[in-house]
């Protein structure tokens, strides 16, 4: 059974946001959360390693219990533990999960002190301003949540592209595994690189009598089939993600890959400028006044019929990706191997997973220069940060293992804390004997746009902050981003000599592509960083690439695809 690495870290987050409603133990509430942190990061599928017979548990913070449940999840599909929980809190807060901003800790406040049990309950209590003389909640949460619930029935529901890709690989591998496929490759907003997809769509070429159609209707993950036709279909997976298939011919398939990638505007664009030169585009091919097929096979044939260069899918937006290809202006995008280091990731010393040596043991075989150590600071005491004490010994040991390093040099660094009033969460003393300081907003979330700007801004102020990490806090789908003016920070950032961190966690995606395009127009470069919390997480900085490329970077628009001497020149004078 194909069971994603995704769907068994959701469960696992699931049973931990149940476990929070329901007020239990915060130590096996963390042993989930770190366990699903844990099989999001890895980069082996875990059903292959099942069906292999490996030892789950030796995976860090995967025990024997957690291991059990791992094989539970793929020979079944189920795990009863969660089904038993999703039985046992009551169905509207399983709900009200799915509302945006609402975490099991809020959960339980509204359960605690309103009585709220389902979607409804909470509408009512917001709509008479009762929520926001919770503790913790105001008046702008207040009108967020009844925003949220007022979309919830009509949104559909979008999932994190690196939530996806282990599916999306899945698919094309299997289909083309399939009796006379010769092509198989992914559409839409997978292709195009968009923090969250509503849905996949897949296209295939196939000699004529393949079953490609009934072969995908009985992947093993479909949950359910809502159409099937000969050149067409469409599933539903288990947990709710939708899949289409077109089968077309291979004369068409330039054009049906363009028309499928999308995104709609864009392809709105370039049919216009085939009308103007008396020309019909659309998904079967490009054809002349008389009806005559001209071009198609391949989208660089699309393209060519209306005097254009292909286009990279992430940048077809209709945001001047087209009038740049026709003034021979397109950005040559930041590429994954332009990176020669990370300067934010966590080891075991805060909270993150793996010891010094095995993330610099990560790095190396991932071919980096260098990378950042970049632990937490004092005031974040739920991620193990660091007094001003335990930072200088654990610079000490950086500098020990850098002496049995060959080819990657670790970067002493921090992840500092910016406080309320934006000052720093350590003293300049400390500070002064960093490689290179990150700092991040983790509190304070709801502060006025005024407050919030004038917090960075006296961050920034501060000589030895260079980097300015996940600037908005955002978690896609869990938590908006602080409301700031992004563009005095963005100017601040420039007279300061400071850099805006791109995080790559694919939760945050933070800045996303349109303050990247922001940041590039002014001439501020951008950090991509994974803020890998594991060895494996270090992969995570693809995503960080991907986001990059949407928001029209270039290699000289991102600080670490620079050689380590002039990477350490650029943030001494930062």
């Amino acid at each position: 059974m194909h069971v994603s690495n995704s769907e068994i870290a959701a469960a696992f987050d699931r049973i931990a946001d149940l476990l929070e409603i329901q007020g239990d133990n915060p130590f096996r509430i963390r042993a989930y959360r770190n366990a699903a942190r844990t099989v999001q990061g890895l980069s082996r599928s875990l059903a292959d390693m099942v069906a292999e017979g490996e030892a789950l548990e030796a995976l860090p913070t995967i025990g024997k219990d957690l291991a059990n449940k791992i094989h539970e999840i793929v020979t079944t599909g189920r795990l009863r533990k969660l089904e038993a929980l999703e039985r046992a809190v009551s169905p509207g807060l399983v709900k009200l999960l799915k509302v945006p901003g609402l975490g099991p800790k809020r959960l339980q406040q509204l359960r605690n002190h309103l009585k709220i049990s389902s979607v409804d309950d909470l509408e009512r209590a917001a709509s008479k301003g009762l929520v926001r003389q919770l503790p913790g909640f105001g008046v702008k949460i207040e009108q967020n949540i009844l925003k949220e619930i007022r979309g919830l029935q009509s949104r559909q529901r979008r999932h994190l592209w690196a939530e996806v890709e282990e599916t999306a690989n899945a698919l094309t591998d299997y289909l083309r595994a399939v009796a006379g496929v010769k092509r198989v490759e992914m559409a839409g907003s997978y292709r195009r690189h968009r923090e969250t997809v509503g849905d996949l769509d897949i296209l295939v070429t196939a000699r004529k009598g393949s079953n490609v159609v009934d072969a995908f209707t009985r992947f093993d993950a479909v949950e359910r089939v809502i159409s099937s036709g000969t050149t067409r279909s469409t599933v539903v997976l288990r947990g709710g993600l939708q899949v289409d298939l077109r089968v077309v011919p291979q004369v068409s398939f330039g054009a049906a890959w363009h028309y499928f990638t999308g995104n709609k505007a864009h392809n709105i664009a370039v049919r216009v400028m085939g009308v103007q030169r008396g020309l019909k585009i659309n998904e079967y091919g490009v054809f002349d006044r008389d009806g005559k097929r001209i071009a198609g096979r391949t989208e660089r044939d699309v393209y060519a019929q209306v005097d254009l260069p292909w286009i990279e899918p992430e940048l077809r937006e209709n945001r001047g990706e087209l009038e740049a290809a026709a003034a021979g202006e397109l950005p040559r995008l930041v590429c994954a191997s332009d990176l020669r280091g990370d300067l934010h990731c966590h080891t075991l010393a805060s909270d993150g997973q793996d010891s010094l040596q095995a993330m610099a043991e990560a790095a190396q075989r991932l071919g980096y220069e260098y990378l950042a150590i970049t632990e937490h600071s004092q005031h974040l005491k739920v991620a193990g940060g660091l007094s001003e004490k335990q930072l200088l010994a654990h610079c000490d040991a950086i500098d020990a293992v850098n002496e049995q390093l060959d080819g990657l040099r670790l970067l002493k660094g921090l992840e500092v804390d910016i406080l309320e009033d934006g000052r720093l969460d350590m003293s300049d003393a400390v500070l002064a004997r960093l490689d290179v300081c990150l700092g991040a907003i983790h509190s304070v979330f709801g502060l006025s746009r005024d407050k919030q700007t004038q917090r960075l801004i006296r961050a920034m102020d501060n000589r030895y902050l260079q980097i300015l990490a996940h600037p908005t806090a955002r978690l896609i789908g869990r938590r908006a981003g602080c409301e700031f003016d992004m563009e005095r920070v963005m100017d601040a950032a420039l007279a300061r000599g400071c850099y805006l961190e791109l995080n790559a966690q694919p939760q945050r995606l933070d800045l996303d592509d349109i303050h990247c395009r922001m940041a590039k127009e002014r001439g501020l470069k951008l950090v991509i960083n994974s803020d890998a919390h594991s060895a494996t997480q270090l992969t995570f900085l693809r995503y960080g690439v991907a986001q990059a490329r949407r928001g029209w970077l270039e290699q000289h628009d991102v600080l670490n695809t620079l050689r380590l001497p002039v990477l350490l020149e650029a943030l001494r004078s930062a």
